[in-house]
């Protein structure tokens, strides 16, 4: 009885989180503006979306400023992560407790303080206030990813390296990176999906004329009913749902045994 109950419970929690995705699917579909009515199947919504040149703009927008703050972050991330693997005590607590800060904060707060430190630094609000504030909050969630995969691998095989006359720059390039590159690439996974998720710290950061994705939806949501955007955030989500089927597959992250020739 009791496993029944979970599995109802389990059942309901799941139907209650996905079924508003399902019917906004669903009514991408639909050939009427009504939220609430069907009125037959269409895809026109996609064709005016593909033909909108506020949302082309937009996609363009948050792909480049994704991109180009995943890789950023993950670089800054990673070589971060390993620095903080060799502290010890009171300062790796610190410093760790410093790394949270950005994740435990409301994006509110972080916002209005990256605004008020452009303000301060006299920075012109627009793609580079935008960039740098997605390199900021995606660097620590990079951390925490990085970290723990720094921390399982063996050090004895740095060491080895070393020993067999390696540098540390080469030990850190090809021993170190091919090791926890499942770590680094689940980073770069999350602060892409973090990156063009954002809207509270991309409205206050960025000035006339630059708007991602989620800013150009909540522009055309306050301007009324538009099944564009059921269309949009369906596509949205395929391709989310994609990366989540690739990787619990284990075709981006593919394990692979530790790399330990290190002289090849």
């Amino acid at each position: 009885m009791r496993k029944i109950i979970d599995r109802i419970y389990t059942i309901l929690v799941f139907v209650f989180l996905y079924a508003p995705i399902v019917v906004m699917i669903v009514f991408s579909f639909n050939d009427s503006k009504l939220r609430g009515k069907w009125a037959g199947f269409t895809t026109k919504w996609y064709v005016e979306l593909f033909e909108n040149p506020e949302i082309i703009s937009a996609v363009r927008t948050t792909l480049i400023v994704a991109i180009v703050a995943t890789i950023v972050a993950s670089f800054i991330g990673t070589l971060s992560a390993i620095g903080i693997s060799e502290l010890r005590g009171r300062k790796k607590d610190m410093v760790l407790n410093i790394n949270y800060l950005p994740v435990l904060n409301p994006d509110i707060i972080t916002a209005i303080s990256l605004m008020g430190l452009y303000g301060f630094l006299k920075l012109q609000l627009g793609y580079i206030t935008m960039i740098l504030s997605h390199i900021m909050f995606c660097i620590p969630y990079v951390v925490l990813t990085v970290l723990p995969a720094v921390e399982s691998m063996d050090k004895n095989i740095i060491e080895a390296a070393l020993d067999l006359g390696a540098t540390p720059s080469y030990a850190v390039r090809n021993v170190l990176i091919p090791n926890i590159k499942n770590g680094i690439l689940a980073g770069a996974l999350i602060s892409f999906t973090l990156s063009i998720d954002d809207f509270a710290i991309s409205y206050f950061t960025t000035g006339n004329g630059v708007s991602n994705l989620s800013m150009t939806i909540y522009g055309m949501a306050r301007r009324g009913i538009n099944p564009a955007i059921n269309a949009l955030s369906a596509i949205i989500f395929v391709i989310v749902f994609i990366f989540l089927l690739l990787k619990n597959r284990k075709i981006i992250f593919e394990k692979e045994e530790p790399k330990t020739n290190f002289l090849s």
